[in-house]
C-alpha cells in the first residue's frame, strides 16, 4: 500500500517556533482582556468546528478546524488542529495534525478507536485510531462542479500524534450533492458495523461499513422535520439511557447554519430509535416536535458544531461545541487568534410529560479546580450586589444560584465593569423565558448583527423555585438552567474586564442563595 504522509509535521515545526517566540513577549492588551482563562482556544490562528474527538490511554483528544497562520478562515488551507487533556479542562495544544494536500482542504469529521483493528491499519502492537474527514476540493468548487466534497480517512498508531492518510482516498465519493460533509462515525455493537452519519444539504444520510474503508448507503432522515433555515452540518447519532430508567433511546444532534433560534448558527436534536439502518423519531418526540417545531440543544447564539467524544470512560456522553456563530465569527475583535470551545458538557436524556430533554451540564472535572468560595443568602426586596469588585475574579468563576419563593416578575443578573459596560441575563417569570442581553457589553460594532437583539429561550411554565449554574470567563457566559434543562451560551468583548455581579428584580419576598467558586486555573 502506498503511504501518503501528512505534511503537518513540517508545518508544525514552524508553528512551534512561532508559538515559542510569541510566549517570550509581554502579554498584549488583547491577551489580557480576551484570551480565555479556562476555555480552549488556539495560541495562533483561526478555529471553528471541533473534530475527531476521542479518549485513549488516559488522554482526551480535541481536533478542530484550523488555519494556523491567520486568524480568519481560509477554507482552501484548512487543517485539523490538535489539543490534548487529561481531564477535559486543561488543554495542551500540539502541532496541527492533518494538513490539506492536493486532494483538498481537510474539513470537519470524527475519529474512532478501532479496538478490534477492523480497518487493518493496526501493527499488532498499537490500537489504530482512524480519522474520517471531508476532503474539500477548492478547484472543483471554483469550477462550479457540484461534487467538490468527498469523505476520506487517515490513521494513527501513536495515540493521535502523527497520521497517515489512506492511499485509496476518498473512501466515500460524492453522489452529486453540493453540501456532502462532516462524517461522524460510531461502532454499532448490536449489528457489528461502523455507522457513518453525514450532512447532505438539509438532510442526514447514513452509511455502514465493516472496515471503515468500504461504505454502503443505509437511509436518509430529515425531510420536513426540524429546522431547515440553512444547511445541516456536523451530525452526531448515539444511544443513551433515559435518566433513572433502563430505557434506551437514540439521539441525533444536527447543527444548522443559519436558522438558529436567536439568529445564525445553532444545534437542534431529535430523539428516536435506530435499527442499524434507519433512524425514526419516537412517537412522544414526534408530538413534542409538532408543538415546538424545533428542539434546540442550546438557545444562546454561541454554541455550534457540538459533537461527542468517542470511547469515553464509564459510557458517559461528553460533547463540546465551537463557541461562536457564523454570523460574525471572522470579525470578532481578536487578532492573534479567533474562537474558543465551549466547556465540555456531559449530556443526559430526561423524559417528562412535556417530552424528552437532552440536558447538559459542565463535566464534573471542573469541580477539581474550585478554590475560594463566597456564599450569600439574600432576601430580594431591591437591587443587590452578589459579588463586589475585588471580592472574587469574575473572569474565572462558577456561580450557583438557588431561587426560592419566586413570584411573577423579572429576575436580572447584571455583569458590569467601571466603564458602564454590562451583560444582563436572567429569567422573565411573567413571559416565561430566559434571556441574555449583550447590547451594551463593550465592543459590539465590529458586526452589525452581533448585538442586534436580546436572546431568549422559552420556558414551559412559571417557576416558584429554580436553579442556575453560571460559568464566566473573560469573554463568555454559559448558563445551565434547572440542571441543564435549558442552556444558553454567548460571548462578549468588554473594553475592561467585568468586575461586579448584581441581581435586579421588580419582585419582593424571593430568596436567593448563591455559592460562587473561584476557579484555580492557569
Amino acid at each position: 500500500m502506498k503511504i501518503i504522509r501528512s505534511t503537518a509535521l513540517a508545518i508544525g515545526l514552524i508553528f512551534m517556533y512561532n508559538f515559542n517566540a510569541q510566549t517570550t513577549q509581554a502579554l498584549s492588551k488583547e491577551e489580557q482582556l480576551y484570551r480565555p482563562n479556562y476555555h480552549f482556544t488556539p495560541q495562533k490562528g483561526w478555529m471553528n468546528d471541533p473534530n475527531g474527538l476521542f479518549y485513549l490511554n488516559g488522554t482526551y483528544h480535541l481536533f478542530f478546524q484550523h488555519t494556523p497562520f491567520q486568524s480568519v478562515p481560509d477554507f482552501s488551507k484548512m487543517h485539523w488542529g490538535h489539543a490534548i487533556s487529561k481531564d477535559l479542562i486543561k488543554w495542551e495544544e500540539l502541532v496541527p495534525a492533518i494538513a490539506y494536500d492536493e486532494k483538498g482542504a481537510i474539513f470537519s469529521g470524527s475519529a474512532v478507536v478501532d479496538k478490534d483493528n477492523t480497518s487493518g491499519f493496526g501493527d499488532g502492537k498499537n490500537v489504530p485510531v482512524v480519522a474520517i474527514f471531508t476532503y474539500h476540493d477548492m478547484k472543483k468548487e471554483k469550477a462550479g462542479e457540484i461534487d467538490a466534497q468527498s469523505q476520506a480517512i487517515a490513521y494513527s498508531l501513536d495515540n493521535g500524534k502523527t497520521w497517515t492518510k489512506y492511499s485509496n482516498n476518498p473512501v466515500l465519493k460524492n453522489p452529486g450533492i453540493k453540501d456532502f460533509r462532516d462524517p461522524k462515525v460510531f461502532w454499532d455493537s448490536k449489528r457489528k458495523q461502523w455507522v457513518l452519519g453525514l450532512a447532505a444539504q438539509d438532510r442526514q444520510h447514513f452509511y455502514a461499513s465493516k472496515n471503515l474503508k468500504d461504505w454502503k448507503f443505509l437511509s436518509e432522515f430529515g425531510k420536513d422535520v426540524g429546522g431547515h433555515g440553512g444547511v445541516w452540518e456536523c451530525p452526531d447519532l448515539f444511544p443513551i439511557k433515559v435518566e433513572g430508567t433502563n430505557e434506551e433511546k437514540w439521539v441525533l444532534i444536527v447543527n444548522i447554519n443559519p436558522g438558529g433560534p436567536n439568529g445564525g448558527s445553532a444545534a437542534q436534536y431529535f430523539v428516536g430509535d435506530f435499527d442499524g439502518k434507519t433512524f425514526r423519531m419516537d412517537d412522544v418526540f414526534t408530538k413534542q416536535l409538532e408543538k415546538e417545531k424545533v428542539v434546540w440543544l442550546d438557545w444562546g447564539r454561541d454554541n455550534y458544531a457540538s459533537v461527542s467524544f468517542d470511547n469515553v470512560p464509564d459510557n458517559k456522553r461528553v460533547i463540546v461545541g465551537w463557541m461562536s456563530n457564523w454570523d460574525y465569527s471572522p470579525d470578532v475583535p481578536t487578532e492573534k487568534w479567533r474562537s474558543s470551545s465551549t466547556i465540555p458538557r456531559e449530556v443526559t436524556l430526561r423524559k417528562s410529560k412535556e417530552g424528552y430533554t437532552l440536558a447538559s451540564i459542565p463535566v464534573s472535572q471542573l469541580k477539581n479546580y474550585e478554590g475560594k468560595i463566597i456564599k450569600k443568602e439574600i432576601s430580594l426586596v431591591s437591587d443587590k450586589k452578589l459579588i463586589s469588585k475585588g471580592e472574587i475574579d469574575l473572569t474565572k468563576v462558577v456561580v450557583d444560584i438557588d431561587f426560592k419563593k419566586m413570584t411573577a416578575g423579572v429576575y436580572t443578573f447584571v455583569l458590569k465593569n467601571d466603564l458602564g459596560e454590562k451583560v444582563s441575563f436572567g429569567i422573565d417569570n411573567i413571559n416565561k423565558e430566559l434571556f441574555i442581553d449583550r447590547t451594551k457589553s463593550g465592543k459590539t460594532d465590529f458586526k452589525d448583527n452581533f448585538a442586534d437583539r436580546i436572546s431568549k429561550a422559552p420556558l414551559a411554565k412559571k417557576y416558584k423555585n429554580s436553579t442556575f449554574k453560571i460559568l464566566l470567563d473573560k469573554t463568555s457566559l454559559e448558563i445551565f438552567f434547572e440542571n441543564g434543562e435549558k442552556v444558553m451560551t454567548e460571548i462578549f468583548f468588554p473594553n475592561e474586564s467585568f468586575s461586579e455581579l448584581l441581581i435586579s428584580t421588580d419582585t419582593k419576598g424571593s430568596i436567593l442563595n448563591m455559592s460562587a467558586h473561584q476557579l484555580n486555573i492557569k
